[in-house]
């Protein structure tokens, strides 16, 4: 399977010839200025919460694309009142099958707002089980003890977790989880984009290798294989 990272904690997979894109922030990210958004063909987004830093660039890209956006409840009817009618609700414990296959709805510890200051209801994280392979999408979370669930529902072939401290977990707790979900091979994402999450890029990726894990870090704009 393809991944192609953005930026921040918006990356892209192809799945089946679908292009799905996850919490779209770029235009914002200082970082991401060589981006060239308007060229991000998608079928579907994905959204794990309402924060500003996952969601900026949503409206714009799904009105040009037309594609479905997938999102909690309270942030679909907040799109639908933006001009974005293709939309599909998930929540907590739901499982819905696409057309590249299914996603299950799992936990994420952290908090949503939307950017104009509205309820943005729970945070979730993503479970796809895919013809193609299994990954786990995190959102933006802590470590918790849920994650020990997500082996029950299918064997990983990588997952995407934040570990950029401060606002989520560590490359630490990063770790630990990796341990809770039973996956080799993470991809790190949520980290360095502004002051209050930069890291160590080597002590974060020492820790993996000492738990026996493989931490990867594409660059922006970087596609690979996982």
């Amino acid at each position: 399977m393809q991944l192609t990272y953005y930026g921040h904690s918006c990356f892209q997979v192809v799945i089946k010839g679908r292009k799905i894109l996850f919490d779209p922030f770029i235009t914002g990210n200082e970082l991401a200025k060589q981006v060239e958004i308007d060229t991000i063909e998608i079928d579907y987004i994905f959204l794990s919460h309402g924060h500003s830093d996952h969601i900026a660039d949503c409206v714009s890209i799904a009105k040009r694309t037309g594609c479905t956006v997938i999102a909690n409840w309270e942030i679909h009817e907040w799109l639908n009142k933006q001009g974005i009618s293709n939309t599909h609700p998930m929540n907590t414990g739901g499982k819905w099958h696409f057309n590249f296959g299914s996603v299950k709805v799992v936990v994420a510890q952290h908090s949503s707002g939307l950017p104009d200051g509205s309820y943005g209801g729970n945070p979730l994280g993503f479970l796809f089980i895919t013809g193609e392979g299994n990954f786990y999408y995190s959102g933006d979370t802590a470590l918790t003890l849920d994650m020990r669930l997500i082996p029950g529902w299918a064997k990983l072939d990588f997952a995407v977790l934040p570990i950029g401290d401060n606002f989520t977990m560590d490359a630490a707790d990063a770790a630990k989880a990796a341990d809770f979900i039973d996956c080799e091979t993470i991809v790190g994402v949520h980290y360095n984009t502004f002051g209050f999450i930069k890291i160590n890029e080597a002590e974060a990726k020492k820790i993996f290798e000492t738990a026996g894990k493989n931490l990867l870090l594409p660059a922006i704009m970087e596609t690979i294989e996982v």
